[in-house]
């Protein structure tokens, strides 16, 4: 079955979210460690910054790999067990 839009999205905005409260926690927990010591306004950006790299870098490999299988089925002929009508294509 093939995912809505609206799901799609719920799930996008549910990882940044989970993502942004995990890396705060682990900076809160990993820092001291290392003896290195923020406030939490520093946390909070510090936190902002991986989050946006990390939505970038996702954004990247999902158009990497949509790209790479737009590029396969146009190469693959119809029948092909790589092509996307196969079961191997849809895995």
């Amino acid at each position: 079955m093939k995912q809505s839009r609206l799901m799609s999205l719920v799930e996008s905005v549910t990882n940044v979210v989970v993502g942004y409260v995990l890396a705060l926690v682990t900076q809160v927990v990993v820092f001291p460690l290392f003896g290195i010591t923020a406030s939490l306004s520093e946390h909070l950006a510090i936190g902002a910054a991986f989050t946006g790299v990390s939505i970038l870098r996702s954004y990247a490999l999902r158009r990497l790999f949509e790209t790479w299988r737009v590029r396969r089925d146009w190469a693959v002929p119809v029948g092909h067990p790589y092509n996307e009508t196969s079961e191997i294509g849809r895995l």
